[in-house]
């Protein structure tokens, strides 16, 4: 059987990101890799993450990619901007990008605002998912709203939703893997371990140093296979740790 891994909030560790891939997925063309979202912001390395991705698909490797709130953030003051629609709510909005990483994201496009990305950049994140159904799991970035009659239809929960029950008859029994919210390793082994209906897989990558965090994970779904990669965004790239 074909390996499937899911890896959630990468937030732009390239080097991270590019060790766990390298050293301990060992991602064959066989495999299917799923990305949660969150490519983008806090760490210095997003447009290399987005290079890295297309670079793997165009290779022929199956590479599955869903939209963060982080992207969704992008592209709605991207849009704002471009079509000359920058209200005070966009401008907050926007602010609030800058404060929660989007700063080092320009810097990391060696652009000074928003419309000065590549267009070929935009395309990409335009054309990320919102969700993943599997045989045995929902991919998602943040969650669902379970307390709505079909809970795919609330995009804007998929994309910012925390501290939602699973109603497992919505989902039709699938176990529902996502990011966003950022769980300590040990929490996140407890949930695998316990076979539990949701299964968080951000450990906050860019919080080294925090209790519990600082890890960027990869869950391969048939086996319950967890690699850990810690954060080695200040250290030589390819040095496993």
């Amino acid at each position: 059987m074909h390996k499937q891994w899911v890896i959630a909030d990468i937030h732009g560790c390239y080097k991270t990101f590019v060790n766990l891939l390298e050293y301990k997925v060992q991602l064959s063309q066989d495999d299917q890799l799923f990305l949660l979202g969150d490519y983008i912001d806090r760490g210095s390395g997003s447009k290399e993450i987005i290079d890295y991705i297309v670079n793997l698909q165009e290779s022929g490797y199956k590479v599955y990619t869903l939209r963060g709130n982080h992207e969704d953030v992008l592209l709605r003051c991207y849009w704002a901007l471009q079509s000359k629609q920058w209200t005070p709510e966009i401008e907050e909005l926007f602010a609030g990008w800058i404060r929660h990483g989007g700063k080092a994201t320009l810097q990391s496009f060696g652009v000074q605002t928003l419309d000065q990305i590549p267009s070929y950049y935009i395309q990409f994140l335009e054309n990320l998912r919102y969700y993943y159904l599997l045989n045995n799991h929902v991919l998602v970035h943040a969650g669902l709203n379970f307390r709505h009659t079909n809970p795919f239809l609330d995009i804007e929960s998929m994309l910012w939703i925390k501290n939602f029950a699973v109603e497992a008859e919505k989902i039709e029994h699938r176990k529902l893997a996502h990011g966003h919210d950022p769980k300590s390793l040990d929490y996140i082994k407890q949930c695998i371990n316990n076979r539990s209906l949701t299964i968080p897989l951000d450990n906050g990558c860019v919080y080294e140093g925090s209790g519990g965090m600082g890890n960027l994970l990869a869950l391969e779904l048939n086996s319950n296979q967890l690699e850990v990669q810690r954060n080695v965004e200040y250290k030589p790239l390819f040095l496993v740790a």
